[in-house]
């Protein structure tokens, strides 16, 4: 695996995602504890598991559109929360 800073983001901006980052992570933790059994608060938290799933992806198309990061087949883009740097993740 390999990683390459192509860019950073600003504080804002990583605040941003990184309360969609919490809360996703939030929800799957919830997820692996409530079951189907609990009809309405089962539904409520797929809808949102949903949302803030897209929410999430919706961040990293607008910044990588704004930021025009350098981009690869078969990569993805990292954030490290410290220093609001973004790196290029490949598997070379």
């Amino acid at each position: 695996m390999e990683k390459k800073i192509v860019g950073q983001v600003t504080a804002e901006e990583k605040n941003e995602i990184l309360t969609l980052f919490e809360r996703r992570n939030g929800l799957n933790e919830l997820a692996k504890i409530l079951t189907a059994d609990n009809g309405e608060l089962y539904e409520k938290l797929v809808k949102d598991m949903g949302e803030t799933g897209t929410k999430f992806q919706n961040w990293w198309d607008r910044m990588g559109a704004k930021y025009q990061w350098e981009s690869v087949e078969g990569g993805n883009w990292e954030i490290n929360f410290d220093t609001c740097e973004i790196f290029l993740v490949t598997n070379e």
